[in-house]
């Protein structure tokens, strides 16, 4: 382990000198036990994958496959204002103004009416001046009501119209 070292006696002139200890310890023990440690810690660590959301876009251009009945849609405006209508916008539907808080549009997410129809798809419009930050939360919204069918659609003239109207 550590030890230390001691010089031997020179004998110069007959004198004995006293023992004199070198004052540097062995430190090979410490660098083995600092890489056992590093060793140790690198094969007991987990590593997280990334976790994505795997989205499938429309084609563009195609109809929509979405009945009115089946469809809630939820378009981001600017200044983080949310706005949402069941049905096509075909159908001129009232629009209702909510935000992204627990009883906003979780509460929305999680009502009777939607929870009732196994077909429902989220229609999810993000205007131009609404923040990328918002659209994630509506994403994480979706995760965390177990909505399992939504889709990222472009905003239109008339969903425009509607929310100019409101």
């Amino acid at each position: 382990m550590a030890q230390l070292q001691q010089k031997p006696d020179t004998g110069k002139g007959g004198r004995k000198r006293s023992n004199r200890f070198s004052s540097s310890p062995d430190m090979t023990p410490m660098v083995d036990l600092a890489c056992l440690l590093v060793t140790f810690f690198m094969l007991t660590t987990s590593f997280h994958k990334l976790q994505t959301m795997q989205i499938s876009m429309p084609v563009p251009g195609a109809a929509s496959p979405v009945g009115a009945s089946d469809a809630l849609t939820v378009i981001l405006g600017e200044n983080d204002k949310l706005y949402y209508y069941y049905g096509l916008a075909d159908d001129k539907p009232e629009m209702e103004e909510t935000d992204l808080s627990a009883n906003g549009i979780r509460k929305v997410l999680v009502s009777d009416k939607v929870k009732a129809n196994p077909k429902l798809v989220v229609l999810i419009k993000a205007m131009e001046t609404s923040r990328y930050s918002n659209l994630v939360d509506v994403f994480d919204e979706m995760k965390i009501t177990g909505t399992k069918k939504y889709a990222l659609v472009d905003i239109d003239e008339v969903d425009r119209k509607l929310i100019a109207s409101k």
